[in-house]
């Protein structure tokens, strides 16, 4: 690939910044994608955490679904993050009325796994994947993936067995925050599926 790769944030809600912050610190452009028009500019798409009702909702009003949905299906690589995981699951247990996903994972989700946002927490978590040092975990409010269908497979679960991050192809699906807690392997790895494309 000549150049940077350059990596969309989708940016209707969400913590946009913090992504910008990691992406561009890895030597990555990157470009915030409101419209589809901007989403075929990009290499590779961050969805962000946030609300996913919101994010659903918005990416409706601005004609982004169905560009999204295609891309996955064109094999764009994809990262997922809280509310991201939702937006990439082909299956939620607790789905808002109305509410849908762009869907691409082979798992079951369910939203606000880990209670409300006073019951926030950071874990050290073995991701074998990303190598023997532990990932820095922090859950806003985040989901859980119930179920993982054969497409898919686990990156990392909890000691408890429930599963927080998943990959599938050039997906990947994560529970939690690595963006506000200093950890960039997620995104490396998102860059290395761009430039082995």
């Amino acid at each position: 690939m000549a150049g940077n790769p350059r990596i969309g944030i989708l940016s209707l809600q969400g913590d946009v910044r913090e992504h910008e912050h990691v992406l561009q610190g890895l030597g990555a452009d990157t470009l915030r994608v409101r419209r589809p028009a901007e989403l075929v500019e990009v290499d590779a798409l961050v969805i962000p955490g946030g609300e996913s009702t919101v994010i659903d909702k918005l990416s409706r009003s601005f004609g982004l679904q169905e560009p999204i949905r295609q891309a996955i299906r064109d094999g764009m690589p994809m990262l997922g993050t809280c509310a991201g995981l939702i937006m990439l699951a082909d299956a939620l247990t607790d789905a808002a009325e109305g509410q849908q996903t762009f869907g691409g994972l082979d798992v079951r989700v369910q939203r606000n796994a880990f209670g409300r946002q006073t019951e926030s927490f950071e874990v050290a978590l073995i991701v074998p994947a990303l190598g023997a040092q532990p990932v820095r975990a922090a859950f806003i409010r985040g989901p859980v993936i119930t179920a993982v269908g054969p497409g898919a497979s686990t990156l990392a679960a909890l000691p408890d067995g429930r599963v927080v991050a998943v990959e599938q192809g050039p997906l990947i699906g994560i529970s939690f925050h690595p963006e506000i807690t200093g950890e960039t392997r997620f995104h490396e790895r998102l860059l290395d599926s761009v430039t082995s494309r």
